[in-house]
């Protein structure tokens, strides 16, 4: 027997669970603008009694048909499942995940085949990702409506096999804009690799603006942008495919620089809709003691002007960067861009670091006084001493920044226990609860490091991301990248992406109800639904209760429209 269920995208179905031990979901409201995300799960079990050969129903390919006002908007991909050999690190004694052992886990969406089939395997249980991309300006999907889903069997002369529906309600609001930043570090050196293509060719740049778009479609609106090579993960003394964007050239002790690069980067940007960009780090990554690899030309040599070798007290190094600032600074006013500019200095630095950081940042301040710079860091001191405006805080060291009411303060996660988080193993009303986490604190932005890191620890060399999701038993699995490569060029998006995206919309709800309802009204209503505030060190336990706040909020908005 074919059994099919509608579910909440919040699911992560194992190939060997049950499609009994799962609800259906029979109701679900959006707002226009929305992306609202299901699951259809289907399972085959032979039966004594089926009049269907079971031969015949594992060569059969089902075809799935969508119906209802919605279903023109809505995409269907196959989740399917990949090799997790470390779900998480003994360290961190973290007792909210579905797994903690080596197996297959669910997480990366690939799109469905030409003919919009699908094919089931006998006893075990597979899922597709419904995808619905709800209009702003469409009003004739205002109001309650049922969405239906079909199985048919083309072997069975089109016999319909199954159906489900579920009943969907949009609501006569527009989601309001995204106010907060976010940026998941992307990797260009990764796709270039991957894919066997020179940096900045052609077909990099194709390939990089797909993977470019996917981000945006999920709420990535800053991007990290390689001025010169970033100097993340990389082992001292080693180094990483060259990524520079500016052209260097040293003629007579001047330095001169050349922007074609950048310019076609912001241009590309610009067409796909990122609004805010990242310098790449100034100094090197975990207390700024080196300056970063910059390639130039002299005397028409290209080589290796700064790097490893070059002290970041290097007063050559620091004539650069003034030389650099200026003229970059100059650059982007001439475009019109330098206000949707953000700096770095150094990645995770610690308290030990705080002299040698401060020295790099007094540099860089002479050029970029009216610029923000930002780092991701968690030692109060770097705050509470002036020496940066904007921190970026691991979530988990967030508190003494929320008692000083740090204003436009952001927020960062990396390998935590008991957060929301993008690991494969943590159930994605976890990683979705982020939304209300950062409306409940007023965080400006949020920075994870991994969009597309395909590398290993200290990008030794790169790593296969469908085997090696830790990065050779480096990290917990999920947490290097949020993307996988397609065969043909193209970025797949993986379940955890899409439940931070919808994180990111129930903030924007959030925001809409706090204009209609007030913040205190709204903050309890999180509270009473759940119990508890929602807040940095909390989360949404269960896939219902996370529903239940987004139903309660969208129905205090209902209410104030009409």
């Amino acid at each position: 027997m074919l059994n099919i269920k509608i579910v909440s995208g919040l699911e992560k179905p194992f190939l060997d669970e049950k499609i009994e031990s799962y609800d259906s979901l029979d109701y679900i409201s959006a707002l226009r603008g929305e992306r609202l995300t299901l699951q259809i799960l289907y399972s085959y079990i032979p039966d004594e009694n089926d009049s269907i050969c079971i031969n015949d129903v594992l060569k059969d390919r089902f075809e799935v048909k969508l119906s209802g006002r919605l279903a023109k908007y809505a995409r269907l991909h196959q989740i399917k499942s990949v090799p997790v050999y470390k779900p998480t690190l003994r360290t961190l004694n973290d007792e909210g995940l579905l797994r903690t052992t080596p197996g297959l886990y669910p997480d990366v969406l690939l799109p469905m085949t030409t003919d919009g089939a699908v094919r089931p395997n006998a006893d075990s249980l597979e899922a597709l990702l419904l995808d619905i991309e709800i209009p702003e300006n469409d009003t004739g999907i205002i109001g309650e409506g049922d969405f239906i889903v079909s199985f048919y069997s083309p072997k069975l002369d089109g016999k319909r096999m199954a159906t489900a529906r579920v009943s969907i309600e949009v609501i006569n609001a527009i989601l309001p804009k995204q106010r907060l930043a976010y940026t998941q570090w992307f990797h260009y050196d990764s796709l270039a690799m991957y894919y066997n293509v020179p940096m900045w060719s052609e077909r990099h740049w194709q390939i990089v603006e797909g993977f470019v778009k996917i981000a945006v479609k999920n709420g990535i609106n800053m991007l990290l942008t390689p001025v010169f090579t970033p100097p993340l993960d990389t082992l001292k003394g080693g180094e990483r495919l060259t990524a520079q964007l500016v052209r260097v050239e040293r003629r007579e002790g001047e330095y001169y620089f050349e922007y074609s690069l950048l310019d076609r980067f912001i241009d590309m940007c610009d067409r796909v809709g990122i609004e805010y960009f990242e310098i790449s780090h100034l100094f090197t990554q975990g207390g700024a003691a080196h300056a970063p690899k910059i390639m130039g030309y002299e005397n028409g040599e290209y080589k290796r002007f700064f790097g490893w070798e070059t002290s970041s007290t290097d007063k050559e190094y620091h004539r650069f960067l003034r030389a650099f600032l200026s003229d970059f600074i100059s650059h982007m006013k001439n475009r019109g861009d330098d206000k949707r500019c953000s700096f770095h200095i150094s990645d995770e630095p610690t308290g030990e670091h705080i002299e040698i950081y401060k020295q790099a940042t007094d540099v860089v301040k002479e050029c970029v006084s009216d610029y923000k710079i930002m780092d991701a860091m968690s030692d109060f001191e770097f705050y509470s001493e002036g020496i940066l405006g904007t921190p970026v805080v691991s979530i988990g060291r967030i508190e003494p920044f929320l008692e000083a009411n740090v204003k436009g303060l952001w927020t960062y996660y990396c390998v935590q226990p008991l957060y929301a988080g993008h690991l494969i193993a943590a159930p994605s009303c976890r990683t979705r609860s982020i939304g209300m986490q950062l409306y409940s604190h007023n965080i400006a932005g949020f920075l994870h490091w991994g969009y597309n890191f395909y590398n290993n620890c200290d990008s030794l060399y790169p790593i296969n991301p469908y085997l090696e999701l830790s990065g050779e038993a480096w990290l917990p699995a999920g947490d290097a990248f949020s993307v996988y490569p397609a065969r043909d060029g193209s970025c797949l998006e993986s379940l955890r992406l899409i439940s931070f995206k919808a994180g990111i919309d129930d903030m924007r709800a959030l925001e809409l109800c706090e204009s209609l309802c007030g913040r205190e009204s709204t903050l309890k209503a999180i509270e009473d639904t759940v119990g508890y505030p929602v807040v940095h060190n909390s989360y949404v336990h269960t896939a219902a209760e996370l529903l239940s706040v987004r139903e309660k909020i969208n129905s205090m908005i209902k209410d104030k429209l009409i």
